[in-house]
C-alpha cells in the first residue's frame, strides 16, 4: 500500500489496529505505553513496538509531546499508520523520530498481521 510519508525511517512489526481515533494526551500513558483512555478499543493494551495503525488523532496539543515521551520512555510504537495524520501526530512523530505513514487504506489491515512500514518510500506492506 502506498501513502504519504508524514516522518521518515523504517519498522516491522506487529500491527495494533483502532477504528477510533487516539488522543495522546490523557490516552496513552507514556511512562507504559499502555492505552488509558476509558472505553477505547485498545484500553489496556501497550503499543510499545507494535506498528500503531489508527485513522487520525484527536485531542489537545500536548498529545505530541506524549508521543515524545513514550520514545524517551522506551515505550514507543515501532511506527504509526493513519488514514489522515493531522498535525498533533505529525509533530509528535517528526520530535520523536517515529516512522510514519498516511494516506493508507487502513481498513485493509487487522490487529496481529505483520506489517513492514517504510516510511522513507511511503510504503505498508504484508510481511
Amino acid at each position: 500500500m502506498r501513502g504519504r510519508m508524514i516522518s521518515p525511517g523504517k519498522a516491522r512489526g506487529e500491527a495494533i489496529v483502532s477504528k477510533s481515533p487516539i488522543g495522546f494526551y490523557g490516552g496513552i500513558d507514556p511512562k507504559t505505553g499502555v492505552v488509558i483512555e476509558k472505553g477505547h478499543e485498545l484500553e489496556g493494551q501497550c503499543v510499545k513496538d507494535k506498528i500503531l495503525v489508527f485513522p487520525q488523532g484527536k485531542g489537545s496539543t500536548v498529545g505530541s509531546y506524549v508521543i515524545y515521551g513514550l520514545k524517551k520512555n522506551g515505550m514507543a510504537p515501532a511506527a504509526i499508520v493513519n488514514q489522515e495524520t493531522e498535525t498533533i501526530v505529525a509533530t509528535g512523530v517528526i520530535l520523536a523520530g517515529i516512522p510514519c505513514v498516511d494516506g493508507i487504506d487502513i481498513e485493509r489491515i487487522k490487529t496481529g498481521n505483520r506489517l513492514v512500514v517504510d516510511a522513507d518510500n511511503a510504503t505498508v506492506e504484508f510481511k
